[in-house]
């Protein structure tokens, strides 16, 4: 039976598209009371995918010759090849040939930042320093805009919160080419309803319809936008400069949808996803529930890069109280990085261990699960890590580089480095590893060397 479909409100029609924008206050409101792009084409060979997945408040790091508590080093001992995980990263030994780890690395103008405020510039490089902001577009998006024509969506940003949180505490991993934060979605329902489910919603015929509403009313608004402007002071026009990038953004995404129209998702199995998982309640849930959704959109080559960003920075939003929720910790994780009690290792190991017992899930459902060329691990390459190895020391990040062995990437090392090598340098040998072999990225010196062949 078909499903009848009432008229679309301009916010359906937006939120068909993929995103949500919101006109932003001003303060002169307070005063007054093209045609379709062309089918992407398909690839000349098999997809290659990055995705990036964050954790905040740095690490536990106790000396490594530390008898007592040096089991819950989040770096491994030893070096090159002659390493050994610690409990922390434990969980990942099956896949030890089919990981890197890398030590010393951070970004040169983040040096000097409290750890909490690097986050901004995680997969940036940008310079936050003192009264300045400015962040350049993420490597993330970098890679998008090189592989988007060949997917529905140019990528997936997610996080544990949603939004963008704010400047120094964003709640996103992504910025745009003008160092702007991209907005990243928190809800699993509504993340499934939007990018899995409208192929078995409405008919084409009506998805046309929607899409043809759609751009009408952005046409309407960009005109009163460039109406509106003549009216404005520059800080509002400044605002409303934003609310138009989003907006064309949203255009793009309309005419993105509507070359794809015509062109089947395929078959998938959601069964096994938990869409109400709720991060108050069970937070292992929550994250392998954001997991399962990343794995479903590479499968089903919707996009081929993602963000993930498992808690914000600084105490703030549903992660500080993962502690206490997942491992009965009474403690939230903000507090937990500062506190100097004695266990204090004990608490704060424990946790960076259950932090990466979820991405091992994420690793092993990569590794299980195939498309037509192979399982999904050997052609994504994943980026683990933080901003800053203790709370508020944004030097020495804790990285770890997993997948991508079909793509060139040279792994079962531990590369113990040293601040004459920028993170850049790691971000950009990614880069290489995608096919997107740019000369530079942000302050990059170049590639790592022994990291791709």
């Amino acid at each position: 039976m078909k499903r009848r479909v009432a008229q679309p409100s301009r916010r359906q029609v937006l939120r068909g598209a993929g995103i949500v924008c919101l006109l932003p206050y001003m303060e002169a409101f307070a005063q007054e009371g093209q045609a379709p792009l062309a089918p992407a084409e398909e690839p000349d060979t098999a997809p290659r995918r990055l995705a990036a997945v964050y954790f905040p408040n740095g690490c536990s790091l106790p000396a490594e010759n530390d008898e007592v508590n040096g089991h819950w080093r989040w770096f491994p001992h030893g070096g090159g090849r002659d390493w050994q995980f610690t409990r922390v990263l434990e969980s990942l030994e099956p896949f030890r040939e089919r990981l890197s780890v890398f030590g010393g690395l951070s970004h040169p103008l983040s040096r000097e930042l409290l750890g909490h405020m690097a986050g901004d510039s995680w997969l940036t490089a940008g310079d936050l320093r003192g009264d300045l902001y400015q962040n350049r577009i993420s490597v993330d998006q970098v890679v998008a805009h090189e592989f988007k024509k060949h997917t529905r969506y140019p990528s997936l940003v997610m996080s544990t919160d949603g939004g963008v949180g704010y400047k120094s505490r964003v709640s996103t991993l992504s910025f745009n080419h003008e160092g702007r934060p991209i907005p990243s979605e928190h809800k699993h329902r509504s993340i499934f309803e939007r990018y899995f489910a409208p192929a078995a919603g409405a008919t084409t015929a009506e998805r046309k319809k929607s899409l043809a509403a759609g751009k009408k009313i952005v046409d309407l608004a960009l005109e009163d936008s460039k109406n509106l402007a003549k009216q404005l002071g520059q800080g509002d026009r400044d605002k409303l400069d934003e609310y138009l990038t989003s907006l064309n953004s949203v255009e793009e995404q309309i005419r993105r949808s509507e070359s794809w129209l015509d062109r089947p998702l395929g078959e998938f199995d959601a069964s096994h996803i938990d869409l109400d998982a709720d991060p108050g309640v069970d937070p292992t849930n929550h994250l392998r529930t954001h997991f399962d959704l990343l794995v479903l959109a590479f499968q089903l080559d919707l996009t081929r890069v993602a963000t993930f960003m498992m808690g914000r920075e600084d105490g703030m939003g549903y992660g500080d109280r993962f502690p206490s929720l997942a491992l009965g910790i009474n403690r939230g994780h903000h507090t937990i990085s500062h506190d100097t009690h004695e266990g204090h290792w004990d608490q704060w190991g424990p946790f960076d261990q259950w932090f990466a017992q979820q991405f091992t899930y994420f690793i092993d459902r990569l590794s299980k699960t195939e498309d037509a060329h192979g399982p999904l691990l050997d052609r994504t390459t994943v980026l683990y890590g933080g901003c800053c190895s203790t709370t508020h020391n944004a030097r020495n990040y804790p990285l770890l580089v997993a997948g991508g062995n079909a793509l060139g990437l040279q792994h079962g090392q531990y590369h113990r480095l040293d601040e004459h090598t920028p993170f850049s340098n790691l971000l950009l040998t990614l880069m290489h590893a995608m096919g997107v072999k740019h000369e530079r990225f942000a302050d990059s010196t170049g590639l790592i060397p022994g990291v791709l062949a």
